[in-house]
């Protein structure tokens, strides 16, 4: 266990139709074939690990540009962002400046995940990200294929990369590094062992809503990069879960982010 802290940064709100983040939630019938779409709304959120090597930030959010044109055109037919403001004043909001951060985790780099790394371009912050993640992300942004949710301004920076390999490391006195592919090739989820909260794993978008969890629904295709992958993740959280009576943290769910808003 180690004596750290979570302080969550909220970052705006996102909107977009619920079959995005639940697999068939809207499903037409013989008596309904066009059924009403349902949209929805999650947080997007960062995270500030006050931790006794460091002070950690989980994700860097949206770019504060996201809805006037930083995004693809295409995108604004899908996602909604609101509240949109530049990373270093909602950092400021929560007593933080960004020089105070010593280190970056980028859970994912998508597009509201890692629009606010510009605020640590040319400095010697290391930008912890899965070597799989790096490698898909200029694959997507530099040839027709991989995915569209990422946006080569985000994370094609001067950033002092810090590549994590393999599927489990140790990146801190009780911080674990998991890698947790389905979403993406290279999702980075943290263990983390706290003196006054137990165990906590951040598992970013491997999760979007607690449904995706706790009923072991998948994401929609939209937002899935490998179902068996992501099913095997699922497996794996489960079973750190289990071993640790760990508390999970998903990616955009409201409740998450009051509970820590609240302490957990």
């Amino acid at each position: 266990m180690v004596d750290a802290t979570l302080t969550p940064i909220d970052r705006g709100t996102v909107t977009s139709d619920v079959n995005n983040a639940i697999e068939g939630y809207v499903r037409g019938t013989a008596d309904e074939p066009d059924p009403e779409t349902t949209m929805g709304e999650g947080p997007v959120y960062n995270i500030v690990i006050d931790h006794p090597e460091g002070t950690i930030l989980w994700d860097t959010g949206s770019h504060p540009n996201a809805a006037d044109g930083h995004w693809p055109d295409e995108l604004y037919a899908t996602f909604e962002h609101t509240a949109l403001r530049p990373l270093e004043d909602d950092l400021a909001e929560a007593g933080y400046a960004v020089a105070d951060i010593d280190y970056v985790i980028q859970s994912h780099l998508h597009l509201d995940h890692a629009g606010g790394l510009y605020a640590f371009e040319g400095t010697d912050t290391p930008i912890f990200v899965h070597e799989r993640e790096l490698k898909h992300a200029y694959y997507s942004v530099t040839t027709d294929e991989g995915s569209d949710a990422y946006v080569r301004g985000d994370f094609d920076r001067d950033l002092d990369w810090e590549i994590v390999h393999g599927d489990r490391r140790q990146g801190f006195d009780g911080l674990e590094f998991v890698h947790l592919p389905g979403h993406t090739p290279g999702l980075l989820g943290v263990k983390l062992e706290v003196d006054e909260a137990g165990t906590v794993i951040l598992a970013g978008d491997q999760a979007y809503t607690r449904a995706n969890y706790e009923y072991e629904l998948p994401m929609g295709g939209y937002l899935l990069w490998s179902k068996p992958a992501w099913l095997e993740s699922l497996r794996t959280l489960k079973d750190l879960e289990r071993r640790h009576d760990a508390r999970v943290i998903c990616g955009h769910a409201e409740e998450d982010l009051e509970a820590m808003q609240s302490g957990l």
